[in-house]
């Protein structure tokens, strides 16, 4: 099963590819969607996001799709205007068909790294480690691999990935 982990962001929305086959997990690509904040209106730099996150999908035709829950800061516009961008990340997997996944930020680093407040740089450490050889983006791409690699648990331990493969395979 293929599966696209993406980090909402608005000015860089992080994505990652990973197949998953049992309990071994193989990184297929990642990368960040850019959207400039000097260029365009808010309108302009979502349509951005969006094309950019649709290539993303019909390149590498993941399977299964799961999205980091955005946390509420002190800035209020900021937040509402992450949130839109989150709205693209749930959208494009949507319109290819997919049931994508959402998870808390605490609980994507319990499941890579086993402590819900990890660094950024434990992520990254961790995401390098099971899957080896990874040349990762960014931050935002480790990100995103992370949130791949916590749907795929998730699916795995809710038994969900062996009815979805059979549904996959006929």
């Amino acid at each position: 099963m293929r599966v696209v982990g993406i980090d909402p962001g608005l000015r860089n929305l992080g994505w990652g590819v990973i197949d998953v086959a049992g309990a071994r997990l193989t990184h297929v690509a990642n990368g960040i969607c850019h959207s400039d904040g000097a260029e365009g209106s808010l309108a302009e730099r979502l349509r951005s996001l969006h094309a950019q996150l649709t290539e993303v999908i019909k390149l590498w035709q993941p399977e299964a799709a799961a999205v980091e829950h955005t946390f509420v800061n002190k800035d209020a516009v900021a937040t509402l205007k992450l949130g839109q961008a989150r709205g693209i990340a749930l959208l494009v997997p949507a319109q290819f068909g997919l049931e994508v996944g959402e998870y808390a930020p605490n609980a994507v680093k319990k499941c890579v790294v086993g402590v819900g407040h990890a660094a950024k740089v434990q992520v990254d450490h961790m995401v390098r480690l099971q899957l080896p050889g990874v040349v990762i983006a960014g931050p935002d791409a480790a990100d995103a691999l992370a949130i791949a690699i916590c749907h795929a648990h998730h699916l795995q331990s809710a038994g969900r990935l062996e009815s979805a493969l059979k549904r996959a395979a006929g």
